[in-house]
């Protein structure tokens, strides 16, 4: 009994450890995906591109996104304030529940976690530059549920 606490205490220590050294920090959150859906931010950012899941990013990185919307990776996806705040509250509440790094990508393609599962070698570069693929934030391409934050290694099918 006296070893069971230190014991406890190691295996805590040694988890957590762990966690914080995945991908330096940079994990997604689970789920990506939350049970509850906002309509405006399905709406708003789905007119342009995949809806893409919060948990994806951390909150910061929503916070980033979302104030810079005039200069949305070249293109001026400007809202009203009403719209801007309801989603960056959605997407900030609902962001990366696993991101312990001090780091706020603008993409989710600059995260250690997303290079680490696309760009480590396992995907040949050619596969991005097709035209069913276009980028590797064409996310749909591959994960046809992505867009329900469903990113399952079994029913990835990378087009031809």
């Amino acid at each position: 009994m006296k070893l069971l606490k230190p014991l406890l205490l190691a295996m805590l220590v040694a988890t957590s450890v762990g966690a914080q050294a995945k991908y330096n920090g940079e994990d997604r959150g689970r789920p990506v995906m939350p049970a509850e859906i906002n309509a405006k931010m399905q709406t708003e950012c789905s007119g342009c591109h995949m809806a893409f899941p919060p948990g994806l990013l951390p909150a910061a990185s929503w916070k980033k996104v979302m104030s810079g919307l005039d200069k949305h990776f070249g293109t001026d996806a400007s809202l009203s304030d009403a719209d801007t705040a309801e989603i960056t509250n959605y997407m900030v509440k609902h962001g990366s529940n696993r991101w312990t790094a001090n780091t706020a990508p603008l993409r989710i393609t600059e995260g250690q976690w997303f290079k680490s599962k696309h760009l480590s070698g396992e995907i040949n570069p050619a596969v991005w530059k097709r035209e069913s693929v276009k980028s590797p934030s064409n996310c749909m391409a591959c994960h046809s549920a992505a867009d329900k934050g469903d990113f399952n290694e079994h029913n990835i099918r990378i087009p031809k």
